[in-house]
């Protein structure tokens, strides 16, 4: 596990080092990402540029605390982000213009 982990960390940070030393890396990066995660298809230009940023940012700081937990999050996030937006009846109702207005939310007590 230790072995893993270190391998895991030096590869993450080899990523983050090579993207903030090259902008180029950066766009090669958000070239490939669609081989790697392909339901970004479902997101646009911006949000695949938003995807990559989080992860690498996630990535470093997730490797900083030895918790690979956050990066699981952000891109299970996105994903879900993505399946919604490849459903359009579903993409026409989260995204459309609302005014409702549904008061405030009741705060959650502790079950005793």
């Amino acid at each position: 596990m230790t072995q893993a982990r270190e391998a895991s960390s030096a590869t993450s940070r080899l990523l983050v080092s090579l993207i903030q030393h090259d902008p180029h890396i950066g766009d090669l990066v958000k070239a490939v990402v669609p081989q790697v995660f392909p339901w970004v298809a479902f997101l646009s230009r911006e949000d695949v540029r938003e995807f990559v940023d989080e992860l690498v940012s996630t990535i470093k700081a997730a490797d900083s605390i030895d918790n690979p937990a956050p990066v699981a999050h952000v891109i299970e996030t996105w994903r879900h982000s993505a399946e919604v937006l490849a459903d359009p009846q579903l993409a026409a109702v989260l995204t459309a213009p609302s005014d409702a207005d549904y008061g405030p939310v009741p705060a959650h007590e502790a079950p005793e």
